[in-house]
C-alpha cells in the first residue's frame, strides 16, 4: 500500500526525537553560582574539609544548595552572585594558603538527570564569558637551559675523544672551556667545530691561561626560540585539554608571546596555576663520596650540588643530569602495595635506551628524583616582565637495585602531589616559563547579552518562517512547523550528547541557517507534491513520488554543503569550528526531520486513504 510506514519505523522516528527532546532538557535548568576548592602543595581536600567549609558558610547565614566532591576537589553551589563572593572570601580566609578558591558557575542539571549522561550544551568564550590570557615566554630562560645542554654535551664528547681539559663555565660572552696548552686548543677547537654546526668557537687564550669560547650562532638562537614558543604552545593545548575546557583558544601572537581564551572559566586562579606551571624533573646520582655535613657549611665538591630534600635536610648531587622529563610520554598517579601515592613514569625509546645505559652502569647507588618548578616571584625585573623564582627539591633518593627501562615509578609525594606532577608531565613540560602580561575577564552579563541577541535573531527567523509556511502550504505548512521545532530540539540534544561540541555566537548563527535550510527541504518536497498533482496524479501518487523525486535533489544540496562544514571544522580554529560543528548537526538533523519525520506524520494522516484533495 502507498505511503504508509511499517510501526517499527514509526517507532524509530518517536525514538529518536524522544531521545533528542530528553538531552536538550538540560538546558531548561541554568547555571548554579559556586565555589571550587583545589588543593595545592602539601594539602588534600577530604570529606573533613568539605564539612568544615559547609559549616562555616551555614554560620553565616549562606544556603548551600549543593556541596560535591569530586576527583580531590570540592563544589560548593550556593543561591546567588552576592552569596558566591562572600563564600569565597571566607573560604580563601579559612584553608589559607594551602588551597585554591576559585569562583565558578556549575550546571544546575538535576542529579537523575546526570545520572543518565544529561548535561547542558557548552558554551564558547563569547556566550559564557571566560578569561584571555597573553602570556610571554622567557626565552632568556630557553638560551640559559640550552646552554647547560651544551655543557654536558662538550663534557662527554671531550671525554670520549680523551681531549683533557681544565673546565668548562658558563660566562656573559658565551661557554668558556679551559685547557692546560694551546696545542690542545686547537685539537679540541677542531674536533668540536666538526661535531656541531650551530656553535662559533673562538681561541680567547690570554697569556698562560689557555681558552675556548663557544657561542652561539644567531640561526641557532633565533631557531631556539622558535622551537620553545611552538614547544610551549603544544604544551599549553595538552595542559587546556587536561583541564577539561571547552572550545579554548591556543595561538602564537609575534615572536614570544601566546593568546589562551578559556571559555567559562569565571576566576582565573586555577587556570593560571596549571598553565603557568613550569614543573619538570631532573634523575641524577647522589655524590655518596661527599660529606654532607661539609657540604652543608658550604664545602661542596667539585662536580657537585647542594639541594634541599623534601623530608628536611640537603642532598648533594652530581651536576651532570643522567635523563630530563623531556623524554616522558605518560605519566599515572598510582598507588604502591602499601597505599603510598607513586607516579608511573613511561619513557620514549630514546630516553629509555638513555636510562637503562646509566642505571646499569650504576646499579647499588642512591638515584635521586630531583623536582624543579618555576612560581612567580611576586616582583618584576627591570624590563618589567615578572621575575619567577626556581623552586628546586629532592623529592625521592632510591638505590638502583636493577637495570631501569622505559617504565618505572616515582615515590615521596603527597596525593595530590603526585595528581599535579603527574598531570604536568603527561601535558609536557614547558621548555622555558611563561608570564601572564596581559588578562582579560569577559563577563557572563556579557555573554548573557550575547545568548539574548542571537534567541531573539533566531526567534524572529522562526516565525517570519512558520508564519509562511502556515500561510502558503495549508496543513502541509504545519507539518513542516513540526519538523521544523523537533529539529531545533534535537540539534540542542545532539550538542548537549557530544563532549566536544561547543554553541558559540557563530554557532547560533549556524543554528539559524540550518532553520532555512530545513524548511528548503520540506519545500521542494511540496512544490513536486503540487507538480504532481497539477499533472494529473492521484493524492496517493502525488505524496509518493513528491518525496521520491525531491529526495536526490535535497541529499545533494545537503551533502555538499555538509563537506564545506568539515573542510571548515578541520582547517578552522575557535568561532569557525563552532559555526562548522553547528552546521553540520543541523544538516544531519534537517535531513530526518525534512524527510522521514514529516513524511511519517503524512502517512498517519493521509496514507492508504480515498483523498480526493490535498491542503497544500
Amino acid at each position: 500500500m502507498l505511503n504508509k510506514y511499517p510501526m517499527w519505523k514509526n517507532i524509530m522516528v518517536m525514538l529518536i526525537i524522544a531521545i533528542g527532546s530528553f538531552y536538550a532538557i538540560p538546558n531548561l535548568f541554568g547555571e548554579d553560582h559556586a565555589v571550587q576548592i583545589v588543593a595545592t602543595r602539601g594539602a588534600e581536600v577530604t570529606a573533613s574539609t568539605q564539612t568544615t567549609v559547609v559549616d562555616l558558610l551555614e554560620g553565616q547565614g549562606i544556603a548551600v544548595k549543593r556541596a560535591e566532591l569530586e576527583n580531590g576537589q570540592l563544589l560548593v553551589r550556593v543561591q546567588n552572585p552576592e552569596q558566591q563572593l562572600i563564600a569565597k572570601e571566607s573560604i580563601a580566609e579559612l584553608l589559607g594558603q594551602k588551597y585554591t578558591v576559585a569562583l565558578n558557575l556549575a550546571p544546575a542539571t538535576p542529579e537523575w538527570l546526570e545520572a543518565v549522561g544529561g548535561s547542558p550544551m557548552k558554551l564558547g568564550l563569547d556566550l559564557r564569558g571566560g578569561v584571555h590570557f597573553l602570556m610571554e615566554v622567557d626565552m632568556g630562560e630557553a638560551v640559559r637551559k640550552m646552554e647547560e645542554a651544551k655543557i654536558a654535551d662538550f663534557r662527554s664528547q671531550l671525554r670520549e675523544e680523551k681531549i683533557r681539559y681544565a673546565g668548562i663555565r658558563k660566562t656573559p660572552k658565551g661557554i668558556a672551556i679551559k685547557f692546560r696548552d694551546a696545542e690542545t686548543v686547537d685539537q679540541a677547537e677542531n674536533y668540536l667545530k666538526t661535531r656541531s654546526n650551530d656553535m662559533t668557537y673562538t681561541d680567547a687564550s690570554s697569556g698562560s691561561e689557555f681558552m675556548l669560547l663557544a657561542t652561539m650562532s644567531d640561526t641557532y638562537l633565533k631557531q631556539i626560540k622558535e622551537e620553545a614558543l611552538q614547544q610551549n604552545i603544544t604544551t599549553i593545548r595538552n595542559r587546556v585539554n587536561e583541564l577539561g575546557v571547552a572550545e579554548p583558544v591556543v595561538q602564537r601572537q609575534g615572536a614570544e608571546r601566546i593568546i589562551v581564551e578559556l571559555p567559562g572559566v569565571q576566576d582565573t586562579a586555577r587556570a593560571k596555576e596549571i598553565l603557568g606551571a613550569t614543573a619538570s624533573i631532573e634523575f641524577r646520582m647522589v655524590d655518596d663520596k661527599a660529606d654532607v655535613s661539609a657540604a652543608a657549611s658550604g664545602r661542596v665538591p667539585a662536580g657537585a650540588e647542594v639541594y634541599q630534600r623534601r623530608e628536611g635536610g640537603i642532598a648533594v648531587l652530581k651536576k651532570e643530569v643522567m635523563l630530563t622529563g623531556d623524554h616522558i610520554t605518560g605519566a599515572q598517579p598510582t598507588f604502591d602495595e602499601y597505599s603510598r601515592p607513586q607516579v608511573a613514569i613511561n619513557l620514549d625509546a630514546k630516553g629509555g635506551s638513555i636510562f637503562s645505559n646509566v642505571t646499569k652502569d650504576n646499579i647499588g647507588k642512591p638515584m635521586a628524583t630531583l623536582f624543579i618548578e618555576y612560581k612567580d616571584s611576586g616582583t618584576r625585573n627591570p624590563d618589567g616582565t615578572v621575575k619567577m623564582t626556581r623552586i628546586e627539591e629532592v623529592i625521592s633518593v632510591a638505590t638502583i637495585q636493577a637495570r631501569l627501562g622505559r617504565n618505572f615509578v616515582i615515590t615521596g609525594l603527597e596525593h595530590t602531589e603526585a595528581q599535579s606532577l603527574a598531570l604536568l608531565l603527561r601535558a609536557g613540560a614547558l621548555i622555558a616559563p611563561v608570564t601572564i602580561v596581559e588578562e582579560r575577564t569577559i563577563g557572563p552579563s556579557l555573554g548573557k547579552e550575547n545568548i539574548e541577541n542571537g534567541v531573539q535573531a533566531m526567534i524572529w527567523g522562526m516565525v517570519v518562517v512558520l508564519v509562511f509556511m502556515m500561510v502558503y502550504y495549508r496543513a502541509f505548512g504545519f507539518i513542516a512547523n513540526l519538523a521544523l521545532m523537533a529539529n531545533l530540539i534535537m540539534v540542542v540534544g545532539v550538542m548537549s550528547m557530544i563532549p566536544g561540541a561547543v554553541l558559540t555566537l557563530p554557532g547560533i548563527a549556524g543554528m539559524v541557517l540550518t532553520v532555512g535550510m530545513a524548511v528548503d527541504g520540506n519545500v521542494l518536497i511540496f512544490e513536486r507534491i503540487r507538480e504532481e498533482l497539477l499533472a494529473g496524479r492521484s493524492v496517493q501518487q502525488a505524496i509518493h513520488e513528491g518525496y521520491g523525486n525531491a529526495f536526490s535533489t535535497i541529499a545533494d544540496a545537503n551533502i555538499t554543503t555538509f563537506m564545506t562544514a568539515l573542510i571548515l571544522f578541520a582547517v578552522g580554529t575557535g568561532a569557525v569550528k563552532g559555526f562548522a560543528v553547528t552546521l553540520m548537526i543541523g544538516i544531519a538533523t534537517s535531513m530526518f526531520t525534512a524527510i522521514v519525520g514529516t513524511r511519517s506524520i503524512v502517512n498517519a494522516v493521509w496514507g492508504g486513504k480515498r483523498v480526493k484533495s490535498l491542503s497544500i
